[in-house]
């Protein structure tokens, strides 16, 4: 469970993962060391990652795209299992809804939206339906989570 000085900490790393030890330390008021142990025990338990994240703009990826998958059940998980390893997938999750799979993709052309969608979807027979959603605008986008 996290106390008061890790969501303290955690909100302050949200707005500047980079920002120092002592910085943290100082606007919290403790001591850079209870800083460096508290941030090394919320990475070693997985609550905290720190991580560059790219923005698909500085890659080839143009198209992003949402799918969502209908599967007959014996197969969902073989399908969820192959496409984790697609490098044009991002977001990857079983849903109950409209469809079993919900992914987000990212795609460097229309063509490889549908060289995606017909030769690599196309593979599995228990996928009985396929809604693939092109974002036109970000309206919103954060990896910040209240706590």
């Amino acid at each position: 469970m996290l106390d008061e000085l890790d969501k303290g900490i955690i909100r302050l790393l949200q707005r500047n993962a980079r920002a120092p030890n002592t910085e943290v330390a100082r606007a919290l008021g403790v001591t850079e060391a209870t800083i460096r142990n508290r941030v090394s025990r919320l990475l070693d338990e997985g609550l905290i990652e720190i991580v560059a994240v790219v923005d698909p703009k500085a890659t080839e990826a143009t198209i992003s795209a949402f799918l969502v998958l209908n599967v007959q059940p014996p197969g969902v998980e073989g399908v969820a299992e192959a496409l984790r390893d697609r490098p044009e997938i991002r977001y990857l999750s079983l849903v109950i809804g409209r469809g079993q799979i919900v992914a987000e993709a990212f795609f460097r052309d229309h063509e490889h939206v549908l060289a995606f969608q017909n030769e690599h979807l196309a593979k599995f027979p228990s996928i009985t339906g396929v809604e693939i959603s092109i974002v036109v605008r970000v309206c919103k986008l954060s990896y910040e989570w209240e706590i």
